[in-house]
């Protein structure tokens, strides 16, 4: 054995002379092979664990484990029973996270649960379960419940509870009250801290070892002491201490990695640390590696085939002729063509993340970015995947985005993380930075058509978005618009007279004054137009119609109808070519049609002269809109126009650039994007998962038939591609590493040493075997950076082979064998001025009553199962028919259409929230409202206008923003409670009313608790800050270093970043990490709770009323009407 002072968890990855245990890097060929191993559980001799989203067996001192489950869903949370007979775990056989049991030696799972997720957590001393749901719940937290071995249940009557131990005598429970805080965080010390509680049945929970404000959790009982996992250290070790919470007394001492997870049998201790479980003997402290060893086929491992490439898509574009399309799918680079041909894998290495693939001008190579290098840098591609890649860039420092190469290949134009703007020289072979933003990152990269000039867009330090225009010979930058509007999208015309964009400039509101319920607000829709600069000065707009001063000439409608002609036969030409080139294979004929077509076409000089060049902006005349994606063919401008709905829809539309007043054209709806060729002959159209390349000047009209859009189809049917897991998994870790290096809000990184952590975890990833382990050592790699908003969720997770959705009616029932049926004890309250909300009995065509009996559901006896919900499994918003027996014994059928689970779950937060309303109204007798905000998002916004507006006039209001999930909306919020009454209407007859409409007179009170999160802890400090009223409650969160969680990995998986940091006036950073601290703490206890109690809102009502009696605010009355007579 191993003395716990010599060796360590971190050691546990170094090649250990144990028998059994493989080196870390050994083959994948190898029979025997070292896992990841998580959530042990011990009984005796017999360990259980996790590996591979599987269950394992093996003795409790290690040696080959078998495996106890297979399905493809995960299985996990193991814990066995009292009598070392039954494993109950957590596992997704239907879909959702349900918990079921199996014999220890193995055997057919048994559900227990039908509760839309539901894990174990221990198990009584009698022999019942110990599960936490959320199934109880009215605020989405978790509750302990005991199940029976037939399905009978005891909510332990706490109100918060997500992992438990109860003592030897089964008397007292120890618990954790919350649970885990959403973000991966180290050694948080915020509002939201898991602790241990003691319940003992009698009277209110209490907290043990208080004093600690950082984590502990994971309570298990064993000969008189409570031990736990707390990182009072820094690192999350095993800890103990007496029932009375005293006593303390550290039990391990790792120092490399955290322990996960523990589990305790007669004072042997196996506990996860790194990949490896360990054994910790209690009575003499000793700690060491458990040799365990997986007989598997590793199926996980396995090359993995990806069937649908288009779910990952990153990027495509079209070729400059227009004959195919470069596709950036998975990190991997292909192209398709739009008809017959290959299909050309460019670039693909499962070990390396490409990006941004686009053709270069000549059509024969693609540049994409690629981490090959370790960063992410420039390559250069054959097309047709033929022979050696060609490294372009060797200095990033940071993620580089959108290389954009000229028209002649000459440059690249492209922009960093760093906000930087570059072009690259690939006949030098140098980078040259052009720009530096400190305001927003570039955009809307566009060359001129003879490569000498870029325009890109730029906020400016007002926060519009201004263009600029570079002179790649000189490093000229001239900046050509205002930044009174956002003007963005530059292209050039095909002769390189005229650039075009678009701009906001059309303010129009729809909203006309600020009359009406809800505050009445502007709202500019439409307000996009586009424009059209002309170059040098003397330009004539194509779009302006003849005059007496420039008349339409015969000599040039003869020279358009020739002109029309002789594109026709060229057309005709260029089709038959292309229909005879798809019939050779000989690439010097087409390379040499190719040169003679270049050659052919004469590259415009592009002269632009910048004097008063702002005094030559005109309108293109097309009507304002949403638009958005500006691009130019040869004889046509191109856009997308969006509706004005939450889900926008887009429509690609067009227009000749001619004097002939044509109609906007729209080629087609519900276009997801497109892209014009280099050629400016064709365009690629994205159109659900559809891509089609059509010819530039192709209308409406001619799309109409399938025909013409099945020739133009891109098939994607032959598309797929494999990977090898275990290089996946290493470019994925360290890809995300870099992420997290290039998007963390500060380059110091906290101070940690971000190398020595990507060096640290990276011999993780040798041991994992499926995506759920790889992202379990992302999170512990930057949950090192100890701050809040970093989530490592996606990619592609194991999923189970069914997906049956549970179904719910939205009431509360009771299994009464002597009733007969399913009693039903509460049916959800809902707003009666909402009907949609109804919970399905209590619509007036399928009533159900609270005391009535449901005897049988669609002919079944309901009495024959232990859950009602086990009989409404797929059945969600379709009908089923109930026998309903009344109080009076009468039967009767009902047809009811059940909800989703999870939609009951909205059910039973509604009735909380409704239910808080009507106490605060009665009672402050009408003068308190009342407002519950759940988030800070567009469905909340849509909340606060129907529950504020209707009781801005009363005395009191309530803002009750706990458990709120954050958003982006206080700014929202903030301002209309700033708004200020300051003076008075006066009508003829009746009340006076006040200016700043829907502005509150009377006196405010915030409500907030520990998982009051992100925007809703902005809203709360800012309610403060401003001195609007008081805040009761409990300290917040601690999240407000604020994300985009863009940064993505190449399947789809993310460790989002903490991207941009809060701080206030006085210098100092705000919230991050502690929280806001309410002005008056009150705390809503586990136990009161639970019996109905609500003490924060309680003391909320007491302050209004005090503050209402001691500082009324009645509305001023009017003056005396003015006596204005005169005496004559």
């Amino acid at each position: 054995m191993v003395s716990s002072k010599a060796f360590r968890c971190a050691a546990s990855l170094l090649v250990l002379c144990i028998p059994g245990l493989l080196p870390l890097h050994a083959s994948e060929n190898e029979a025997v092979h070292g896992g990841y191993y998580v959530d042990p559980a011990v009984h005796g001799d017999t360990l259980i664990f996790t590996s591979e989203g599987d269950l394992w067996s093996v003795n409790v001192h290690g040696g080959a484990a078998h495996r106890l489950t297979s399905s493809p869903g995960l299985e996990r949370m193991a814990s066995i029973s009292p009598d070392g007979l039954t494993v109950a775990f957590s596992a997704q056989y239907e879909g959702p996270d349900e918990v079921y049991t199996i014999p220890i030696t193995g055997g057919m799972p048994q559900r227990k649960t039908w509760d839309g997720g539901a894990v174990p957590v221990g198990w009584k001393p009698d022999g019942r379960l110990v599960i936490s749901t959320n199934r109880y719940s009215t605020l989405p937290d978790p509750g302990l419940v005991l199940v029976g071995s037939h399905g009978e249940r005891e909510r332990v009557p706490l109100a918060t509870g997500s992992e438990a131990a109860y003592s030897a005598d089964g008397k007292t429970l120890f618990f954790t009250r919350f649970e885990k805080q959403w973000s991966n965080t180290k050694r948080y010390k915020g509002g939201w801290p898991q602790s241990i509680w003691r319940f003992d049945g009698q009277g209110e929970a209490v907290a043990m070892a208080a004093d600690w404000v950082g984590t502990s959790h994971n309570p298990m009982f064993w000969n008189g002491r409570v031990y736990f996992l707390s990182d009072r250290d820094g690192v999350m070790n095993v800890w103990s201490m007496d029932q009375e919470g005293h006593d303390l007394k550290q039990e391990s001492h790792q120092h490399g990695f955290d322990i996960e997870a523990a589990s305790v049998s007669d004072g042997n201790m196996v506990y996860a640390c790194g990949a490896d479980l360990w054994s910790l003997d209690l009575k003499t402290g000793h700690e060491t590696v458990i040799p365990i060893t997986l007989m598997s086929d590793f199926d996980q491992m396995r090359e993995h085939w990806v069937k649908k490439p288009v779910s990952y898509l990153t990027e495509v574009h079209i070729a400059p002729d227009g004959s195919s399309a470069v596709f950036t799918a998975r990190g991997e680079v292909f192209t398709l063509p739009v008809r017959s041909g290959r299909i050309i894998k460019v670039a693909g290495d499962s070990a390396t993340r490409y990006r941004g693939a686009r053709f270069l001008p000549d059509g024969k190579s693609v540049v994409a970015l690629s981490t090959e290098s370790g960063e992410t840098e420039f390559w250069k591609y054959p097309a047709n995947g033929e022979g050696k890649p060609e490294q372009w860039t060797h200095d990033a420092k940071v993620l580089r985005w959108e290389g954009v190469p000229s028209p002649d290949g000459r440059w690249l134009a492209h922009h960093d993380k760093d906000e930087q703007l570059w072009v690259y020289d690939t006949k030098t072979k140098q980078s040259k930075r052009i720009a530096q933003s400190t305001t927003g990152d570039f955009s809307d990269l566009s060359w001129s058509p003879d490569s000498r000039w870029l325009a890109y867009v730029e906020t400016a330090e007002n926060q519009f978005s201004q263009t600029k225009v570079l002179n790649v010979e000189s490093g000229a930058i001239t900046t050509i618009t205002s930044d009174r509007y956002n003007s963005v999208n530059p292209i050039w015309s095909s002769d390189g007279k005229w650039l075009y964009f678009l701009s906001d400039r059309m303010l129009k509101t729809t909203v006309m004054s600020p009359w009406g319920s809800r505050m009445p607000q502007p709202h500019f829709d439409r307000p996009v137009k586009i424009y059209e600069l002309a170059l040098t000065s003397g330009l004539r707009s194509p779009f302006l119609p003849p005059d007496e001063l420039h008349p339409e000439t015969p000599e040039k409608e003869e020279k358009e109808k020739r002109e029309k002609e002789k594109e026709k036969k060229a057309a005709d030409k260029t089709k038959d070519k292309a229909e005879d080139k798809a019939k050779k294979d000989d690439a010097g004929e087409k390379a040499d049609a190719e040169k003679a077509d270049a050659e052919k076409k004469k590259v415009p000089e592009v002269k632009i002269d910048f004097t008063d060049i702002q005094a030559r902006l005109t309108e293109v005349p097309v009507p304002a809109g949403n638009y958005d994606g500006l691009q130019a063919t040869e004889k046509r401008l191109c856009w997308l126009n969006s509706n004005d709905e939450a889900d926008r829809k887009r429509s690609l539309q067009c227009l000749d650039i001619a004097n002939k007043g044509d109609d906007v054209d729209t080629v087609m709806t519900d276009v997801k994007g497109y892209e014009v060729s280099l050629d400016r002959k064709k365009i690629l159209l994205h159109k659900q998962d559809d891509f089609y390349i059509v010819d530039s000047d192709v209308k409406a009209s001619g799309l109409g038939d399938p025909k013409v859009l099945g020739k133009a189809k891109i098939d994607l049917s032959h598309w797929t591609f494999s990977t090898t897991p275990r290089a996946e998994f290493r470019g994925i870790f360290l890809d995300a590493w870099r992420l997290e290096r290039d998007y963390f809000y500060d380059r110091h990184m906290h101070g940690v040493d971000w190398t020595a952590m990507r060096d640290r975890y990276l011999p993780l990833v040798d041991r994992v075997s499926d995506r759920d382990e790889l992202n379990e050592v992302i999170a512990q790699m930057v949950s090192e950076l100890s701050a809040l908003h970093t989530f490592v969720y996606g990619g592609d997770e194991r999923k189970p082979s069914d997906e049956i959705g549970l179904a719910a009616l939205g009431a509360e029932l009771r299994r009464d064998e002597k009733a007969g049926g399913y009693v039903v004890e509460h049916i959800y309250l809902h707003d009666p001025d909402l009907p949609n909300l109804a919970p399905p009995l209590a619509h007036p065509d399928s009533m159900v009553h609270e005391g009535e009996v449901i005897v049988s559901l669609d002919g079944t006896d309901l009495l024959s199962v232990p859950d009602e919900r086990e009989l409404l499994r797929g059945k969600a918003d379709t009908q089923v028919m109930l026998q309903v027996k009344s109080k009076t014994g009468e039967i009767r059928n009902v047809l009811v259409k059940p909800i989703k689970s999870g939609d009951e779950n909205n059910l039973r937060y509604a009735e909380w929230e409704y239910s808080r309303r009507l106490k605060v109204e009665s009672d402050s007798g009408g003068k308190i409202g009342y407002v519950h905000l759940r988030a800070m998002g567009p469905d909340d916004i849509n909340q606060w206008a129907r529950e504020y507006y209707p009781i801005f006039d009363r005395q009191g209001l309530i803002i009750d923003v706990r458990h709120n999930g954050g958003g982006n909306i206080d700014s929202w919020l903030l301002s209309t409670l700033l708004r200020k009454a300051w003076f008075y209407w006066q009508p003829r007859v009746g009340n006076p009313s006040w200016n700043m409409q829907d502005a509150f007179r009377g006196h405010i009170v915030v409500l907030c608790d520990q998982e009051t999160a992100s925007d809703g802890e902005a809203f709360t400090e800012g309610f403060k800050r401003f001195e609007m009223g008081k805040v009761i409650g409990t300290r917040t969160w601690g999240g407000e270093i604020w994300l985009s969680g863009s940064n993505r990995q190449a399947d789809g998986g993310v460790a989002t970043a903490a991207e941009t940091g809060v701080y206030g006036p006085e210098g100092k950073w705000l919230i991050e990490g502690h929280g806001v601290e309410p002005d008056i703490t009150v705390d809503n206890l586990p136990h009161a709770t639970f019996t109905g109690g609500d003490a924060q809102l309680q003391s909320a009502i007491e302050l209004l009323k005090q503050q209402i009696q001691s500082d009324p605010r009645p509305v001023p009355k009017a003056p005396p009407y003015p006596d204005k007579s005169f005496k004559y």
